[in-house]
């Protein structure tokens, strides 16, 4: 029984361990970030696919901003104009690009999110930029276990089936509905607590000091 007890501990622990993750952010010092009201996402982009779970990931963004006195533009809303005139996810990798932008959604600075990996493990980078002089202002990064060892929320099957509709990738030689899917209940808490602390150190432009 003692044996049993102490397998079930070193399992919490294990799965807690792989839950927590890591993330790092850094800001521009000396800059006046007071003088920002409006910040809107305008790109999220990388290996995450499903439209659904794209949307989540930017109100999750929008959240943090909101906590921090800022005045988000709605994502979807955002994304229509963007598409509308034609201005490409690689567009945001330049200054003119990031300045052009700026200018269809009249914002003083943009958020870009890119996901480079979105598994058992995801990986999210964002960084918020000037749009005046394409400088960064804000950078994070962060990593976390989306579903661990013995992750009994969402199991193996339907985590299995959930990545690959989310990456596009076939199942039973059947390609999955990548527009179709939302991150699970699981993945979105564990996502969530993710940009959280990614974005613990974005300055609040609700206070003058830093």
């Amino acid at each position: 029984m003692k044996i049993v007890v102490n397998i079930l501990i070193i399992a919490v622990l294990f799965i807690g361990g792989c839950g927590s993750g890591r993330a790092e952010s850094h800001f521009r010092a000396g800059y006046n970030f007071s003088m920002l009201d409006s910040v809107a996402v305008v790109a999220v982009e990388g290996a995450l696919r499903s439209e659904p779970a794209k949307n989540q990931i930017a109100e999750f963004f929008e959240m943090e901003l909101l906590k921090k006195g800022y005045a988000p533009k709605e994502w979807t809303n955002v994304s229509a104009a963007l598409k509308e005139q034609e201005v490409q996810a690689s567009d945001l990798t330049t200054e003119a690009g990031v300045a052009e932008a700026g200018k269809i959604i009249n914002v003083p600075a943009v958020l870009i999110v890119n996901i480079p990996h979105f598994g058992d493990e995801i990986f999210i980078t964002a960084k918020m930029v000037d749009v005046a002089d394409g400088s960064v202002l804000w950078i994070g990064s962060g990593t976390s276990k989306t579903r661990g060892f013995l992750d009994f929320g969402s199991g193996w099957g339907a985590g299995r089936r959930e990545e690959n509709e989310l990456f596009g990738g076939v199942t039973g030689g059947v390609m999955g509905n990548v527009a179709a899917y939302a991150l699970s209940p699981q993945e979105a808490e564990k996502v969530q607590r993710l940009i959280r602390r990614m974005c613990s150190s974005l300055p609040s432009r609700l206070t003058t000091e830093w």
